[in-house]
């Protein structure tokens, strides 16, 4: 029962912010709205002293975001009582409405000590959320310097927080974890950020209505459909400064009640093959790698995560992938529960009045024990911020051909042959790269592989200042095969990805030719032939990608099996670990 609670959440969530349609989505500050829209002079909001170098802006970010601001929104942050959507407009101490004048005031303070460039201001737009029809988001643009592509970054974060009955106004709901984080995220970014300047346009947005479904984020996208404007990318942050795991939590997560993980956070993003939701992930991963953890002192794993979103859940990400733009989401390895408090042995944090900043253990009314673990919640906005920001100084991204041939592939770059310097990004069986080849000089490169197989090729560019772009679109091609064409099925089931799981997995099938069918399915069985669940797939021309998700503690190798009107096409083994 507990797991279909928590699908039919999922499905509200989902549906809820794509099926009502927000109204008077206005912007309060006209200047803010032209930026966004790339309609502005950048030389109005050139900074005194232009900071640019890719080295300078990540190196000041790393060095620049605090664990005690974080720690110090946090504080203030609790203190309205609720910030539930439907919560008090009027009152200067508690509710929606002092919280949000309050972050309204932090980023008029960052931009008045960086020469009055950070634009802040409301996103206003009119949708019932319990009893209250009109709402706010809270947001900073931070004009770019070049409006040849006008396509901006958004960095957002939730700021409404919710008790066990999701319009109950008159309970506290302080949300430090889901999502006062998130919120204090894009409050530092703002301030760390905004000494920089970039090429393009930084949004840093606060969005409301996102526990009622997700509306504060579809406001934005509504808005941004109806303006014209371009986004090239959206890291949504979401429960981002817990380490501690729960009784019950939302898989792919923690396994154990009381664990703690400081070290890892995840990624989730939508799709499989071709995903540029997945690129991004990766593209992160791989910013970190190269520009954070060679100096880190404390290094992060990144896991980049199969499904769009835990199991049953969603995020302020969704109505931006819904909408076709390239969004994910940053979310602890740790959460205190799975938000299930239909439940009456629920007894985590998540989504009930528990959810604080941490304990008073001797009762003098101060914190001393925290669930929010500050250093932890600065290391993730680093990464962010890192991302956010070789984003917004990145080349133009390019395309390309592949050809394949015994051993190695080809690709050629056919756009931006300007740049002579490029990174390929290969993988097989996992979401990450295998390998990153980098070459310079042409823009033709063979790549010899390890084995023959099927890879994933996608490529950047990279600047004369050694900043890559992000990457392509993916090309699949099976390599080290002499003949392809007379081996190759019309229809090819693929190793699912990745492989071993620990919860959920892709499984693909490639179809080459278009050929007409009754109904295909796939079936997973156990090695003794029992069935365990057949799942409906559509099979069109190319690759069409099935999410399975197991279930976090199920163990085991599993068979499935491609099934086209009764006839088993095709079979492959598949492993889940804990």
């Amino acid at each position: 029962m507990k797991q279909l609670l928590l699908l039919l959440s999922g499905i509200f969530f989902l549906f809820a912010s794509q099926g009502t349609a927000q109204t008077a989505i206005t912007c309060s500050d006209t200047i803010a709205a032209q930026v966004m829209m790339g309609n502005y002079d950048p030389a109005a909001f050139m900074a005194t002293a232009v900071i640019n170098d890719h080295n300078s802006i990540s190196n000041g970010i790393h060095s620049g975001v605090s664990a005690d601001t974080l720690h110090s929104y946090l504080s203030k942050l609790q203190t309205f009582y609720t910030r539930n959507s439907a919560s008090d407009t009027v009152s200067n101490t508690i509710g929606i409405g002092a919280a949000r004048r309050w972050v309204l005031a932090k980023f008029k303070q960052i931009g008045a000590q960086n020469d009055n460039r950070l634009r802040p201001c409301y996103l206003q737009f009119d949708q019932l959320m319990c009893t209250v029809n009109q709402h706010r988001n809270i947001m900073a643009v931070l004009p770019g310097m070049d409006t040849s592509d006008r396509s901006i970054i958004i960095i957002e974060g939730h700021i409404d927080s919710r008790s066990a009955d999701l319009c109950d106004t008159a309970i506290v709901a302080q949300g430090m974890e889901d999502n006062a984080t998130g919120t204090a995220l894009v409050i530092e970014l703002a301030r760390v950020m905004s000494r920089y300047s970039y090429n393009h346009t930084i949004v840093f947005m606060v969005t409301i209505g996102e526990e009622q479904g997700l509306y504060g984020a579809q406001a934005f996208v509504n808005y941004a459909n109806l303006h014209g404007i371009k986004i090239k990318a959206v890291l949504n942050n979401d429960v981002i400064g817990g380490v501690i795991c729960g009784h019950t939590s939302s898989a792919p997560s923690c396994s154990g009640e009381g664990t703690i993980d400081s070290t890892h956070v995840r990624l989730f993003s939508s799709g499989g093959f071709n995903s540029f939701h997945k690129g991004l992930a990766r593209y992160i991963k791989l910013e970190y790698n190269e520009r954070i953890l060679p100096t880190a002192a404390m290094p992060m794993g990144i896991s980049i995560m199969t499904p769009a979103d835990r199991t049953g859940r969603g995020g302020d990400h969704i109505p931006f992938h819904n909408a076709g733009f390239t969004a994910m989401r940053f979310t602890a390895a740790n959460e205190s529960g799975d938000a299930n408090v239909t439940d009456t042995a629920y007894h985590d944090r998540q989504h009930t009045s528990r959810d604080s900043l941490g304990l008073d253990t001797n009762g003098d009314g101060i914190y001393d024990s925290f669930y929010v673990d500050f250093n932890y919640l600065a290391r993730n906005t680093i990464i962010n911020g890192n991302v956010a920001g070789m984003i917004a100084i990145s080349p133009a991204v390019p395309d390309f051909t592949m050809t394949s041939g015994i051993g190695s592939f080809t690709v050629n770059i056919t756009t931006h042959p300007e740049y002579l310097h490029y990174k390929v990004g290969v993988r097989t069986t996992t979401y990450d790269w295998d390998s990153v080849y980098e070459f310079s000089g042409a823009i033709t490169q063979t790549i010899a592989v390890p084995a023959a197989g099927t890879y994933e090729v996608s490529v950047a560019s990279v600047d004369a200042n050694g900043v890559e772009s992000m990457f392509s679109k993916e090309i699949m091609k099976v390599v080290g095969v002499e003949n392809i064409a007379a081996v190759k099925p019309a229809v090819e089931l693929l190793q699912n990805k990745p492989n071993p799981s620990d919860e959920a997995t892709m499984i693909s099938v490639v179809v080459s030719e278009a050929f007409t069918y009754r109904e295909a399915y796939i079936d997973i069985t156990d090695l003794n032939g029992k069935l365990v669940e057949r799942k409906p797939v559509t099979l069109n021309t190319g690759v069409n990608e099935l999410l399975y998700e197991h279930g976090y503690h199920a163990s085991g190798t599993y068979v499935y099996t491609l099934v086209i009107d009764n006839v088993k096409v095709q079979s492959k083994k598949m492993v889940f670990v804990n």
